[in-house]
């Protein structure tokens, strides 16, 4: 917070003239007279006077006879009466939490000696700098200043509510009590001094430890001191409390409040890519946290704390280990000490994370490994103020309970603190007994008690005791029907939900769960959600071994098919999903009907409840998902349903095959516009899509396709779409799960092969990015540009590891040895490098090559490396000795591509002259060619079996070859430009390909299958024209061809050729007998043309605007890659759409059926 000019200020000495003490401040007969003046003192009428308050730490009082009248803690309720500023601001809580009104009204009524003061004395209280400019009167400086302030606040980034240890969620959460946990709190403050000390300080222990105690403790700490950075605390199923979606842009939203001088820097970044807070982990880290810390110059190093709480509750194993990498690079920062305190229970995944640190990063205590004394010490005393607050409370004798029953107490609680917690909780239930629900959890002791069992036991038999004999079957029953659920929801719900979920009336909820605060946590307002108190309460109910041994024992698996057929049959209602939902169901529903659904071990079947659901709903379900900005998280639980089919060629089974199909192909869409999904998704979808034809009904009557679709999908599985520049290379990580490419756009992109969706963005060349490559151990990319350099990346951060310089010219390949050790690179300069990956020093290089290097290749033992140049060659090099061992020639032009095959043997090469060469490895002798393309081969690729060959060519298509025979078993075709790069999945099931257009594409290596609807023309599609009376449609092509196509069916009707090249133009003449061409004249036997008779209302313009249909100003259908045009033309409510894949799209418009 910058409290503009007290923002260093530690401690403030106020001198109150008007004020009178007089001898009369300790004795409480004659306080009432200063405390008279001193609320009545001029000083709280200045405006300055809000920053002098709020500022510093410490602010102290002093009479006019220069007696202490006290400071602001010990006199804050009353500076609260006077001033009206809430008490929070007066403890140190960022001024960001509290609304602009409420800021303001603090001011009212103050007065300052220049007008311009009452402005600027709030500079402080927003955050906020403006120019000082005096003479410019009152009301033009608050009007600057309450623009800036409006500019300042237009910073837009979604939060995770309640995850700060100060939010009303976390407010009555339990602090360290006095004189508990000293050693270890001091060695946490310790820590934090030190700026030298490790970055990060893991505090890890088991369940019931009290690390979230010691967490907020420590927030508080550090924020009274004004050290808070920001807080975060996980909570599993407390939507995004329980994962790491909003965990980056919550932090960054606090270091705002804290650190004024990033908000420029955060509003840029958000103005530069205003879906940074969708985007990758590492993307939001570098964006809105690391980057704005390094730009900042402060007057003095800041020292501030990062407090994380209950890491291991955040969803996703891979989250929580970028979360760690990520927050290791907060040393690198040099302008603030931003140090991370984190708390979590010793999980696998966490302790992998902090194990790939480098040494010196962390320091680690385990807290159920403190000494058994200190413990106890703590724990006794915390036993003795809860107990004694109950005594109080209760009016019991005052030597109740009795040390030797504390210590009994203490005794069985250790290490755990939430056995304190609970038994204290459970002895003080209104309306018990105190001193017999303290005999009853005394009478655990017996060693044949878990501790889980004497934690919760006590409280959950006395409940069972109090009911009738006849009565207990039923209470149990309903005990476990409404805990048993609350304790498997896989997000928290409120009496409302759990009612609504349950079918179970509110009041009655509120009146089973009226005795079970003890272990639950049940606020007063019906619509916040219910909690477990702690973790373990859900481990005590749901524990395997207690199935014949407690009474109190939850069948999970049952509960979890119980909570499906609730969802069905909520979602099914007339209130669940439906088209077009403004006020939609939490699809958190959704995720959690397949989380319950995973863990009931029930399969699907056709005509099952879920089946029919999904007949029904899938596209409400979709645009659901899409509204909330996790269509991603759709397509992984499609893939999760996928799983519990009973087979794989079943009904179920195919429907969600082309689920999946149907939302990769149009994700890109979905996640922007949601309802195009009952639009543009099922008008494109192909002919045969199970999904085009379930849903069919909901095409919207506004449009339709006269020409027709695909008729099935293709072997392209997603369009990868975001590079502003040419695609020049694309490479799979070792394990399948990542893709990366390159651009002329000069960045690197990394992909999620399952979603298609964007992970993120490695900016740093000042170049064209021409190749990449993943290490074998997938934790690096290497990537090569124009600038000369190859820079090698982090694959999970992003950040950049090492720039390898040396080149004098381009490079255009590079290549990790198959351990990894190695990197070679290949260049203009006519020379192949050899680098050391760890350090990124030069080893050798080789030179012979008589023209510039293009591609490199290791041989899958290491021993060769193979590059090939323009000079016409291939040349083989013993890695070990850098020596040239043969040289390949035999190509009649540049060769732009080399592979090995997977067992060394044989190397293949592609050239401009459209074939690919195969050469046997161990002699260099030329084995067979591969012809078929029609333009240049300009990469080849092995599958990981050998038994295939792709090539990729200036033809715009991609070739499957079989190595042994050489023959052509498939062409993959539906690029747009030429296909410039190719390669293999890991398991050879997928094959990726870029092209000039800007896209990467999937395809699935088994099917191959070709396009077939409206091709015809074998060029570029240049021009189209509508016949005057809208039945035809004339398409002019570089194939040298004009094919007319009828309007009413899109099949082509003739073909006119003959032209002595390319047609780029083509129009009909008023009467529609003659076309006129760029090439000439032709005429046409038709009939005359006639004047259309229709009398639609007269549409507004109706035109193709980027990628959509637009009607008037009104974006009407998105259409997908493939279709879209490189010229239009429009008849009235028909639109003809022309490509470069050769393909005629014709739409119409029906025009009363559209609303504008």
């Amino acid at each position: 917070m910058r409290n503009y000019p007290y923002q260093d200020a530690a401690r403030c000495y106020v001198y109150l003239s008007d004020v009178s003490a007089n001898g009369s401040v300790g004795d409480d007969r004659f306080a009432w007279r200063w405390k008279t003046a001193f609320r009545k003192s001029k000083w709280f009428t200045r405006g300055w006077t809000l920053q002098e308050l709020i500022a510093p730490v410490i602010v102290e009082f002093f009479s006019v006879e220069g007696e202490r009248l006290g400071d602001k803690k010990s006199l804050e309720q009353t500076l609260h009466e006077i001033t009206g500023i809430a008490t929070q601001a007066f403890r140190g809580c960022p001024l960001s939490y509290f609304s602009m009104d409420k800021r303001m009204s603090w001011a009212a009524k103050r007065r300052t000696r220049r007008e311009e003061d009452a402005a600027y004395s709030l500079l402080g209280i927003f955050n906020v700098y403006i120019l000082l400019i005096y003479g410019e009167g009152g009301q033009n400086a608050m009007s600057r200043l309450l623009k800036e302030v409006r500019d300042n606040n237009s910073i837009n980034l979604p939060i995770a509510e309640g995850a700060s240890f100060d939010s009303h969620a976390e407010e009555h959460n339990a602090r360290c009590l006095r004189n508990t946990r000293v050693e270890l709190l001091g060695q946490i403050m310790e820590w934090a001094k030190d700026r030298n000390d490790k970055p990060i300080f893991w505090l890890n222990g088991m369940a019931g430890t009290g690390k979230s105690t010691i967490a907020c403790s420590v927030a508080q700490s550090f924020a009274d001191q004004h050290q808070l950075a920001a807080s975060f605390f996980f909570k599993k199923g407390e939507g995004e409390r329980g994962n790491a979606t909003r965990f980056f842009t919550t932090i960054s939203r606090d270091l705002m409040g804290r650190i004024w001088e990033m908000k420029p820097r955060i509003r840029r970044a958000i103005d530069t890519d205003p879906a940074i807070s969708k985007k990758a982990l590492r993307d939001q880290f570098e964006k809105l946290i690391f980057q704005p810390l390094s730009e900042v110059t402060l007057q003095r190093a800041l020292k501030l704390v990062l407090v994380i709480d209950a890491l291991d509750e955040c969803e996703r194993d891979q989250d929580i280990q970028a979360i760690l990498r990520l927050l290791s690079r907060t040393k690198d920062l040099m302008s603030v000490s931003l140090k991370v305190f984190i708390t979590s229970r010793p999980e696998l995944p966490i302790r992998l994370g902090f194990k790939k640190m480098s040494d010196g990063t962390y320091q680690d205590l385990i807290l159920h490994e403190v000494p058994r004394p200190t413990i106890e010490h703590d724990i006794i005393l915390f036993l003795e103020h809860q107990l004694g607050e109950i005594r109080e409370q209760r009016l019991l004798s005052m030597d109740w309970p009795g040390r030797d029953r504390i210590q009994a107490l203490a005794n069985m609680a250790i290490p755990l603190f939430i056995f304190a917690a609970t038994v204290c909780r459970y002895v003080g239930t209104k309306g018990g007994d105190p001193e017999e629900y303290l005999n009853n959890v005394l009478e655990y002791r017996k060693s044949t008690f878990s501790q889980l069992d004497q934690t919760y036991l006590p409280v959950l038999n006395q409940l069972l005791t109090e009911q009738e004999k006849e009565d207990r079957e039923m209470w149990l029953h309903r005990f476990r029907e409404l805990v048993g659920v609350i304790a498997v929801l896989e997000s928290p719900l409120s009496i409302t939900s759990l009612g609504n979920l349950l079918q179970i009336p509110q009041q009655q909820i509120r009146y089973r769960l009226d005795s079970l605060h003890s272990v639950l946590n049940i606020p007063n307002n019906e619509h916040v959600p219910i909690r477990l108190l702690h973790l373990s309460f859900r481990e005590f109910l749901l524990d395997p071994k207690k199935q014949e041994k407690s009474l109190f024992w939850v069948d999970e698996r049952e509960m979890h098919e119980k909570l499906v057929s609730q969802c069905l049959k909520l979602m099914s209602s007339p209130e669940g999903l439906q088209q077009d939902m403004c006020k939609l169901l939490n699809p958190g529903t959704l995720r959690s009907k397949v989380h319950h659904l995973e863990q009931s071990g029930h399969h699907i079947h056709g005509g099952d409840p879920t089946h029919l659901f999904l007949q029904k709903h899938l596209l409400h379900w979709l645009e659901a998902m899409s509204l909330v900005g996790e269509t991603y998280k759709f397509i992984h639980m499609v893939k999760r349903l996928q799983v519990l089919t009973e087979s794989n060629i079943s009904t179920v089974s195919s429907f969600l095959y082309d689920a999946e199909r149907f939302t990769l192909w149009f994700r890109s869409i979905l996640e922007d516009a949601p309802l195009q999904v009952y639009s543009s998704a099922l008008i494109f979808a192909p002919e045969t899509s199970i999904i085009r034809k379930t849903f069919v009904d909901h095409i919207p009557r506004w449009v339709g396709m006269i020409s027709k679709v695909e008729k099935d999908w293709d072997a392209c599985r997603s369009t990868l779409e975001g590079h502003s520049g040419n695609v020049n290379a694309v490479a799979f990580s070792p394990d399948g799960q990542l893709i990366a490419s390159v651009s002329n756009d000069e960045t690197v992109r990394l992909w999620e092969t399952a979603t298609g969706s964007c992970r993120s963005t490695l900016e740093g060349h000042s170049g064209n990015v021409r190749a990449v490559a993943f290490s074998p151990d997938g934790q690096l990319i290497a990537s090569t540009s124009w600038d000369g350099t190859v820079r090698l990346w982090e694959t999970a951060t992003g950040p950049c590891r090492s720039t390898l310089e040396g080149h004098s010219g381009c490079v255009h390949a590079v290549a990790f040895s198959p351990d990894g050790q190695l990197i070679a690179s290949a260049s203009d300069d006519e020379t192949v490098w050899l680098w050391k990956t760890a350090t990124g020093s030069c080893r050798s290089t080789l030179e012979g090559n008589s023209g510039s290097v293009s591609v490199v290749a290791f041989s899958p033992d290491g021993q060769l490396i193979a590059s090939a140049s323009g000079d016409k060659t291939v040349r083989l090099w013993e890695t070990a000795t850098g020596s040239c061992r043969s040289t390949l020639e035999g190509h009649s032009w540049n060769v732009h591509a080399v592979a090995f095959s997977p067992d060394g043997q044989l190397i293949a090469s592609a050239s401009d002259y459209r074939t690919v060469g195969l050469w046997e490895t161990a002699t260099g002798s030329y084995c067979n060619t591969l012809e078929g393309h029609s333009g240049n081969v300009n990469a080849v690729a092995f599958s990981p079996d050998g038994q295939l060959i792709a090539s990729a060519s200036g033809d715009k298509t991609v070739r499957l070859w079989e190595t042994a025979t050489g023959s052509c078993r498939s062409t993959l075709e539906g690029h747009s430009g030429r296909v410039r790069a190719v390669a293999f999945s890991l398991d050879g099931q997928l094959i990726v390909s870029a092209s000039d257009y800007r896209t990467v594409r999937l395809w699935e290596t088994a099917t191959g299958s070709c396009r077939s609807t409206l091709e015809g023309h074998f060029g570029d599609v240049l021009a189209v024209a509508f016949s005057p009376d809208g039945q035809l449609i004339a398409s002019a092509s570089d194939d040298w061809t004009v094919r007319l196509w009828e309007t009413a069916t899109g099949s082509c009707c003739s073909t006119l050729e003959g032209h002595p090249g390319g047609v780029s133009a083509v129009a009909f003449s008023p009467d529609g007998q003659h076309l006129q061409t760029d090439q000439g004249q032709i005429s046409l036997s038709l009939p005359p043309s006639r004047i259309p008779s229709f009398q639609d209302k007269e549409l507004p313009a109706l035109f193709i605007k980027d990628q959509w249909v637009v009607l008037g100003k009104q974006l009407l259908l998105w259409l997908p890659p493939e279709y879209r045009p490189t010229c239009t033309a429009v008849y009235r409510d028909v639109i003809c759409l022309g490509s470069s894949s050769g393909h005629v799209t014709v739409l119409k418009a029906y025009s009363k059926n559209i609303s504008l």
